[in-house]
């Protein structure tokens, strides 16, 4: 089968076009399938007209338009074109918002009424709308309406939907489109063998985050008690906050005398990741009960998982798809700092507990979420109309 994917910008680290896109592709590439990623590198100019092959996957970066607003109409127009030029049997189109959802509206509309050779596919792997990420970003007024109204549009006039998480499995059932065309495909990741070694006397705990997903003040709060327990204990905080959360957790930890055991690292080169993560004892992946956080399917807690590092999260969203606890981690209440306090503790301090976690976790996501395993839920998808 010949597939192309259109993602919404370029390969920029931690987009969905490199943790989403390109990984599925490759792993139908490694199932026969002949697979191209069209993108819009507005993040990443300088690529504008090239081309490249990553694991099998054609990837070919469109030149972008030089005019601003009549240029988004332009760059969609682009990636129809060269979308179509390949003459594929299926079009995946990954976001329902910006570059790629006004590209499958273009699409939609090309053929005559069930004369359309083309299966159209669309991705969701966050909610966009209201109560989505519409109120994280800084979004004009007229750009939150444009961005629900293709969300909304996108989903139900698909032939299928592939979704990230449970939560937006529900929503798009709400919005009336039938169960049978909507299908599960969560964030896979690669596993590194093997299983992580003890980490070492220094008692490391690993805050692996873009802090929108929580409060800061909790978990220096969560922090504070754990050391009380454990004086020797660090945190390590690796990411950069999406609105420059980062200052507010210096600013409470120094607030609470704890500025000499909390190590702000900030953005790592995705390279240098697998050293935070055999450094650490446990994470913490604290997660606030909001729509954005039960609909979202956080890579970040995949990469851990599959890095056999043992976690402790808090029960919201697909957090509880990916972790049975006491197998693959632990999982508490929401909001429930005293038990987020004692599980911690409790992987500081028993290193078979951390074992036993770090190979169910490795276990879990090489069985049920390897990305090869998501590809069947591609392929299901593919056959709908």
């Amino acid at each position: 089968m010949r597939i192309v994917f259109i993602a919404p910008f370029g390969m920029v680290p931690k987009g969905t076009a490199q943790v989403r896109a390109l990984p599925l592709a490759q792993a139908l590439c490694r199932r026969g399938h002949q697979v191209k990623l069209v993108l819009p590198p507005f993040h990443t100019p300088a690529v504008c007209g090239q081309q490249w092959n990553v694991g099998g996957v054609e990837i070919e970066n469109i030149r972008l338009s030089r005019f601003p607003t009549l240029g988004y109409g332009i760059s969609a127009w682009r990636l129809v074109r060269r979308a179509l030029a390949w003459r594929p049997q299926v079009i995946h189109c990954f976001k329902p918002k910006g570059y790629s959802g006004l590209a499958l509206w273009l699409l939609w509309w090309w053929w005559q009424p069930g004369k359309r050779p083309v299966r159209l596919v669309l991705d969701s792997d966050d909610w966009e709308g209201r109560g989505g990420w519409n109120e994280l970003e800084p979004y004009p007024g007229w750009q939150k309406r444009l961005f629900a109204r293709q969300e909304q549009w996108g989903l139900t006039h698909a032939d299928a939907v592939t979704v990230a998480s449970r939560g937006l499995e529900t929503i798009v059932w709400s919005l009336g489109v039938r169960p049978e065309r909507v299908i599960y495909m969560p964030n896979g990741a690669a596993v590194n063998r093997p299983v992580q070694a003890d980490a070492g006397s220094q008692p490391i705990v690993l805050l692996y985050t873009r802090f929108f997903e929580f409060d800061v003040r909790r978990v220096v709060s969560v922090f504070h008690q754990v050391r009380q327990r454990v004086p020797e204990a660090r945190l390590r905080v690796v990411g950069k906050g999406l609105c420059g959360e980062e200052t507010q957790l210096l600013a409470c930890s120094a607030a609470a005398g704890l500025q000499d055991s909390v190590e702000y690292l900030g953005w790592v080169p995705q390279e240098e990741l697998p050293i935070h993560f055999a450094a650490a004892r446990c994470a913490l992946v604290p997660l606030n009960d909001t729509l954005v956080n039960r609909t979202r399917c956080s890579v970040k807690l995949a990469d851990l998982l599959a890095s056999g590092v043992p976690v402790v999260a808090e029960a919201v969203g697909q957090n509880q798809e990916y972790i049975e606890t006491q197998r693959s981690g632990l999982l508490v209440p929401t909001g429930d700092d005293a038990a987020m306090t004692e599980a911690c503790v409790r992987l500081l301090t028993d290193p078979h507990l951390r074992a036993t976690l770090a190979a169910g976790a490795q276990e879990r996501m090489e069985t049920h979420l390897g990305w090869d395993r998501l590809a069947e839920c591609a392929e299901s998808a593919y056959q709908i109309r």
